[in-house]
């Protein structure tokens, strides 16, 4: 049987993290970029889309079922993501998508959509509870 740790050698775990130090200081951030931009590519050709959705979307039911995550963790990186997006655009942006959001949603529904609703919510809206 075979000992990671065998005759005062290092373990694999112990040379990895040694290997992949010395690799770091020995390239740049450009370095890591090319070959990372060259294995997406080269990952890309090889497969198709319908291989990514099948990826993301067990990633994502994997992830919707908490892996041992309560609803705090997924608030926490909900708020830091929307803060993140807040940051990287302005008011400006959030107006321009807000308006085209409700041009499209009006074309799509019609004058005679939005007046049935309304009437729904006006009938509802007696209904004693106070928001």
């Amino acid at each position: 049987m075979a000992n990671n740790q065998n005759q005062g050698n290092m373990s694999r775990e112990e040379a990895g993290r040694k290997g992949g130090e010395e690799t770091s200081r020995k390239y740049d951030q450009e370095h890591f970029e090319k070959i990372g931009q060259k294995g997406g590519e080269t990952t890309s050709e090889k497969y198709d889309q319908e291989h990514f959705e099948n990826i993301g979307q067990k990633g994502g039911e994997t992830t919707s079922k908490g892996q041992g995550q309560g609803n705090n963790f997924y608030k926490d990186i909900g708020q830091k993501g929307g803060e993140a997006t807040s940051e990287e655009h302005g008011q400006e942006h959030y107006q321009n998508i807000g308006q085209k959001g409700g041009e499209t949603t009006s074309e799509k529904y019609g004058e005679e959509h939005y007046e049935k609703i309304g009437k729904k919510g006006g009938r509802n809206s007696g209904n004693g509870s106070s928001n």
